[in-house]
Protein backbone atom coordinates (compact mmCIF):
# COMPACT_ATOMS: atom_id res chain seq x y z
CA UNK A 1 0.00 0.00 0.00
CA UNK A 2 3.00 2.38 0.81
CA UNK A 3 4.64 1.81 -2.41
CA UNK A 4 1.25 2.95 -3.97
CA UNK A 5 0.75 6.08 -2.12
CA UNK A 6 4.14 7.30 -3.01
CA UNK A 7 3.54 6.61 -7.43
CA UNK A 8 0.20 8.46 -6.57
CA UNK A 9 2.16 11.43 -4.53
CA UNK A 10 4.82 11.74 -7.27
CA UNK A 11 2.54 12.67 -9.25
CA UNK A 12 0.56 15.48 -7.01
CA UNK A 13 -2.27 12.54 -5.95
CA UNK A 14 -3.16 12.17 -2.23
CA UNK A 15 -4.64 9.26 -1.68
CA UNK A 16 -6.63 8.97 2.25
CA UNK A 17 -5.97 5.78 4.02
CA UNK A 18 -9.20 4.69 3.27
CA UNK A 19 -8.98 5.02 -0.85
CA UNK A 20 -5.78 3.16 -0.76
CA UNK A 21 -6.97 0.21 0.78
CA UNK A 22 -9.73 0.12 -1.68
CA UNK A 23 -7.12 0.40 -4.30
CA UNK A 24 -4.91 -2.65 -2.50
CA UNK A 25 -8.77 -4.64 -2.25
CA UNK A 26 -9.11 -3.82 -5.98
CA UNK A 27 -5.87 -5.40 -6.80
CA UNK A 28 -6.27 -8.47 -5.05
CA UNK A 29 -9.80 -9.41 -6.57
CA UNK A 30 -8.41 -8.48 -10.28
CA UNK A 31 -5.29 -10.71 -9.76
CA UNK A 32 -7.39 -13.47 -8.03
CA UNK A 33 -9.58 -13.41 -10.89
CA UNK A 34 -6.94 -12.76 -13.53
CA UNK A 35 -5.72 -16.53 -12.61
CA UNK A 36 -8.83 -17.61 -14.87
CA UNK A 37 -10.50 -14.99 -16.70
CA UNK A 38 -8.05 -12.67 -18.92
CA UNK A 39 -8.64 -9.28 -17.56
CA UNK A 40 -5.01 -7.81 -18.10
CA UNK A 41 -1.32 -8.91 -18.82
CA UNK A 42 -0.21 -6.46 -16.02
CA UNK A 43 0.19 -8.16 -13.43
CA UNK A 44 3.34 -7.26 -11.32
CA UNK A 45 2.70 -4.89 -8.11
CA UNK A 46 4.66 -1.63 -9.69
CA UNK A 47 3.44 -1.98 -13.44
CA UNK A 48 -0.42 -2.07 -11.67
CA UNK A 49 0.43 0.42 -9.94
CA UNK A 50 1.29 2.66 -13.07
CA UNK A 51 0.09 1.49 -15.84
CA UNK A 52 -3.30 0.66 -14.29
CA UNK A 53 -4.03 2.90 -11.23
CA UNK A 54 -2.13 6.02 -11.95
CA UNK A 55 -2.71 5.76 -15.72
CA UNK A 56 -6.84 6.14 -14.95
CA UNK A 57 -6.14 8.86 -11.98
CA UNK A 58 -4.39 11.07 -14.05
CA UNK A 59 -6.89 12.44 -16.47
CA UNK A 60 -8.45 13.72 -13.46
CA UNK A 61 -5.13 15.98 -12.83
CA UNK A 62 -5.39 17.16 -15.81
CA UNK A 63 -9.37 18.08 -16.54
CA UNK A 64 -11.21 19.18 -13.79
CA UNK A 65 -14.28 16.69 -13.36
CA UNK A 66 -17.42 18.62 -11.81
CA UNK A 67 -18.80 17.28 -8.81
CA UNK A 68 -21.40 14.74 -8.53
CA UNK A 69 -20.82 14.07 -12.42
CA UNK A 70 -22.26 11.09 -14.39
CA UNK A 71 -19.55 9.56 -16.12
CA UNK A 72 -19.84 6.66 -18.94
CA UNK A 73 -16.51 4.50 -19.15
CA UNK A 74 -16.90 2.93 -22.70
CA UNK A 75 -14.95 -0.26 -23.09
CA UNK A 76 -14.04 -0.59 -19.76
CA UNK A 77 -12.60 -3.70 -19.77
CA UNK A 78 -11.07 -4.79 -16.20
CA UNK A 79 -12.67 -1.56 -14.83
CA UNK A 80 -10.11 0.65 -16.23
CA UNK A 81 -10.17 3.91 -15.70
CA UNK A 82 -13.58 4.00 -14.42
CA UNK A 83 -12.54 2.23 -11.07
CA UNK A 84 -10.01 4.11 -9.65
CA UNK A 85 -11.77 7.10 -10.63
CA UNK A 86 -14.69 6.04 -8.07
CA UNK A 87 -12.25 5.14 -5.68
CA UNK A 88 -11.03 8.49 -5.81
CA UNK A 89 -14.14 10.49 -6.33
CA UNK A 90 -16.96 8.80 -4.44
CA UNK A 91 -19.40 11.72 -5.53
CA UNK A 92 -18.79 10.74 -8.59
CA UNK A 93 -21.83 8.51 -11.14
CA UNK A 94 -20.60 5.77 -12.46
CA UNK A 95 -21.19 3.93 -15.26
CA UNK A 96 -18.92 1.22 -16.57
CA UNK A 97 -19.87 -0.39 -20.28
CA UNK A 98 -18.14 -3.65 -21.84
CA UNK A 99 -19.49 -6.13 -24.22
CA UNK A 100 -18.13 -9.27 -22.77
CA UNK A 101 -20.49 -10.27 -20.37
CA UNK A 102 -17.79 -12.58 -18.34
CA UNK A 103 -16.13 -9.35 -17.56
CA UNK A 104 -18.77 -6.96 -16.13
CA UNK A 105 -20.31 -10.17 -14.25
CA UNK A 106 -16.90 -9.28 -12.54
CA UNK A 107 -17.23 -5.67 -12.20
CA UNK A 108 -20.26 -6.53 -10.74
CA UNK A 109 -19.18 -8.71 -8.10
CA UNK A 110 -16.30 -6.38 -7.20
CA UNK A 111 -18.90 -3.72 -6.70
CA UNK A 112 -20.88 -5.38 -4.64
CA UNK A 113 -17.78 -7.25 -2.47
CA UNK A 114 -16.28 -3.53 -1.90
CA UNK A 115 -20.02 -2.20 -0.82
CA UNK A 116 -19.33 1.11 -3.91
CA UNK A 117 -22.36 3.19 -4.29
CA UNK A 118 -23.51 5.36 -7.70
CA UNK A 119 -21.75 2.81 -9.80
CA UNK A 120 -23.45 0.18 -12.02
CA UNK A 121 -21.76 -2.29 -14.73
CA UNK A 122 -23.74 -2.90 -17.93
CA UNK A 123 -22.81 -5.72 -20.31
CA UNK A 124 -24.05 -4.10 -23.82
CA UNK A 125 -22.70 -2.98 -27.61
CA UNK A 126 -21.78 0.67 -27.61
CA UNK A 127 -23.34 0.99 -30.77
CA UNK A 128 -26.65 -0.17 -29.20
CA UNK A 129 -27.18 1.62 -26.07
CA UNK A 130 -25.85 4.73 -27.30
CA UNK A 131 -29.18 4.82 -29.41
CA UNK A 132 -31.25 3.99 -26.73
CA UNK A 133 -33.27 6.52 -24.52
CA UNK A 134 -32.09 6.21 -20.94
CA UNK A 135 -27.98 5.73 -21.76
CA UNK A 136 -28.67 8.93 -25.00
CA UNK A 137 -26.82 12.22 -23.98
CA UNK A 138 -27.26 11.69 -20.15
CA UNK A 139 -23.65 11.82 -18.79
CA UNK A 140 -21.43 14.92 -18.51
CA UNK A 141 -18.87 12.77 -19.37
CA UNK A 142 -17.35 10.02 -21.16
CA UNK A 143 -14.08 8.27 -20.98
CA UNK A 144 -12.29 5.56 -23.00
CA UNK A 145 -8.79 4.21 -22.76
CA UNK A 146 -7.31 2.45 -25.33
CA UNK A 147 -10.49 0.68 -27.32
CA UNK A 148 -10.40 1.53 -30.87
CA UNK A 149 -8.84 3.51 -33.26
CA UNK A 150 -10.68 8.10 -32.47
CA UNK A 151 -12.28 8.17 -35.78
CA UNK A 152 -14.58 4.97 -34.61
CA UNK A 153 -14.26 5.49 -31.28
CA UNK A 154 -15.98 8.95 -31.33
CA UNK A 155 -18.78 7.46 -32.98
CA UNK A 156 -19.31 4.95 -29.92
CA UNK A 157 -18.99 7.67 -27.54
CA UNK A 158 -20.12 10.99 -28.28
CA UNK A 159 -23.83 9.97 -28.81
CA UNK A 160 -23.70 8.77 -24.65
CA UNK A 161 -22.63 13.02 -24.01
CA UNK A 162 -25.19 15.87 -23.20
CA UNK A 163 -24.37 19.02 -25.31
CA UNK A 164 -21.88 20.68 -23.37
CA UNK A 165 -19.99 17.59 -21.87
CA UNK A 166 -17.15 15.82 -22.89
CA UNK A 167 -15.83 12.67 -24.26
CA UNK A 168 -12.12 12.26 -23.02
CA UNK A 169 -10.27 9.72 -25.14
CA UNK A 170 -6.84 8.72 -23.36
CA UNK A 171 -4.45 7.48 -26.12
CA UNK A 172 -0.45 6.84 -26.52
CA UNK A 173 1.62 8.99 -28.93
CA UNK A 174 -0.77 8.81 -31.68
CA UNK A 175 -3.69 10.60 -30.15
CA UNK A 176 -2.80 14.14 -31.91
CA UNK A 177 -2.36 12.18 -35.38
CA UNK A 178 -5.85 10.34 -34.51
CA UNK A 179 -7.67 13.39 -33.78
CA UNK A 180 -6.41 15.06 -36.65
CA UNK A 181 -7.73 12.00 -38.54
CA UNK A 182 -11.11 12.18 -36.54
CA UNK A 183 -12.07 15.83 -37.40
CA UNK A 184 -14.88 15.12 -39.63
CA UNK A 185 -16.49 12.53 -37.90
CA UNK A 186 -15.97 14.83 -34.56
CA UNK A 187 -17.86 17.50 -36.26
CA UNK A 188 -20.96 15.22 -37.81
CA UNK A 189 -21.49 13.72 -34.53
CA UNK A 190 -21.88 17.45 -32.58
CA UNK A 191 -18.38 18.15 -31.13
CA UNK A 192 -15.28 19.97 -31.60
CA UNK A 193 -11.37 19.46 -29.70
CA UNK A 194 -11.55 21.10 -26.91
CA UNK A 195 -7.54 20.26 -26.21
CA UNK A 196 -5.12 17.72 -27.04
CA UNK A 197 -2.93 16.84 -23.55
CA UNK A 198 0.42 15.55 -24.19
CA UNK A 199 2.44 13.99 -20.87
CA UNK A 200 4.46 11.16 -20.04
CA UNK A 201 3.30 8.05 -17.62
CA UNK A 202 6.42 8.24 -15.24
CA UNK A 203 6.83 4.43 -16.00
CA UNK A 204 9.23 3.41 -19.10
CA UNK A 205 9.23 6.79 -20.38
CA UNK A 206 5.18 5.95 -21.69
CA UNK A 207 3.94 8.63 -23.96
CA UNK A 208 0.21 9.53 -23.18
CA UNK A 209 -2.49 11.80 -24.75
CA UNK A 210 -6.13 12.98 -23.85
CA UNK A 211 -7.89 14.21 -26.60
CA UNK A 212 -10.98 16.45 -24.99
CA UNK A 213 -13.72 16.82 -27.52
CA UNK A 214 -16.57 19.06 -26.34
CA UNK A 215 -20.13 18.25 -27.29
CA UNK A 216 -21.79 21.28 -28.88
CA UNK A 217 -24.84 20.13 -30.31
CA UNK A 218 -26.84 17.24 -30.48
CA UNK A 219 -25.94 13.63 -32.16
CA UNK A 220 -27.76 13.18 -35.32
CA UNK A 221 -30.50 10.29 -34.93
CA UNK A 222 -29.23 8.55 -37.58
CA UNK A 223 -25.45 7.06 -35.51
CA UNK A 224 -24.51 5.87 -34.14
CA UNK A 225 -24.54 3.43 -36.74
CA UNK A 226 -24.95 -0.39 -36.41
CA UNK A 227 -23.93 -3.56 -37.93
CA UNK A 228 -20.35 -2.77 -37.72
CA UNK A 229 -19.97 0.23 -39.98
CA UNK A 230 -18.44 2.59 -37.01
CA UNK A 231 -15.22 0.38 -37.03
CA UNK A 232 -15.20 -0.58 -40.84
CA UNK A 233 -16.40 2.43 -42.76
CA UNK A 234 -15.50 5.34 -40.31
CA UNK A 235 -16.78 8.83 -40.46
Amino acid sequence: MNSLIKVMESEGIELTDKCAEKFEQFRQTLLETNKYLNLTSITEEEEVNYKHFLDSLLPMKKIEFKENAKVIDIGTGGGFPGLPMKFYREDLDITLLDSLNKRIKFLKDTIYKMELSNIEAIHGRAEELGRQKQYREVYDYAISRAVSRLNTLVEYSLPFVKVGGYFISMKGPSGKEEAEEAKNAIKLLGGEIADIIEYQLDYEDSDRTLVVIKKISPTPKKYPRGGGKPKNKPL
